[in-house]
């Protein structure tokens, strides 16, 4: 069975966190392309951002899925706006990645962004925004995108990381997620 999957969704939805755990647990590689980024470039999103503009981070982030992508089975955590560049999608899809999308209520990411101390720089604002303002503005945009594109939908709101990993683990064992067929319909049981 290939064990390839995409974890996208809104930032603070867990992809990271719960994308660490589950790849453990399935005994895969784990990536956060927001990571790989840094690293490659030796510089925070936000400096990337402040000095490039988010059209070099863009093309940094095509770079590093392209990459990751043509590796082998691996669980990877794509930054919240990884999809609106439909090459990215292309991409994984043609790699065989499946892609599950991590949701959460707007209050409960907004909560988990002004908690978390590395929101300033690797969370830099989008549209300019107050953080509540922006949150709701980009998902609103961003969830039709997340929805067509998702094999699997996963509620994180009040929800520990650990009861997400196991909830998916058990999901993708119950389904054989090695998709042989396509569906049309993704699952958020």
């Amino acid at each position: 069975m290939m064990t390839r999957f995409a974890l996208i969704g809104y930032r603070c939805t867990g992809k990271s966190s719960v994308g660490k755990k589950l790849a453990s647990r399935m005994s895969v590689l784990f990536f956060d392309s927001d990571q790989v980024i840094m690293e490659r470039a030796g510089a925070s999103i936000a400096d990337i951002v402040a000095t490039d503009g988010w059209r070099r981070f863009r093309e940094w982030e095509e770079e590093i899925i392209r990459d990751l992508a043509s590796g082998g089975d691996a669980i990877i955590a794509l930054g919240g706006g990884a999809l609106d560049n439909a090459r990215n999608r292309d991409v994984l899809e043609k790699a065989q990645f499946r892609f599950i999308w991590l949701t959460a209520d707007a209050e409960t990411i907004i909560s988990r962004m002004t908690a978390d101390n590395n929101t300033e720089t690797v969370r830099p604002s989008l549209l300019g925004d107050e953080l509540e303002a922006e949150t709701r503005r980009m998902l609103a945009r961003r969830e039709p995108v997340y929805r067509d594109a998702a094999d699997l939908i996963c509620d994180t709101s009040d929800k520990s990381i650990d009861s997400v990993v196991e909830e998916l683990y058990y999901k993708l064992l119950a389904k054989d997620i090695s998709w042989q067929e396509t569906h049309s319909e993704p699952s958020s049981e």
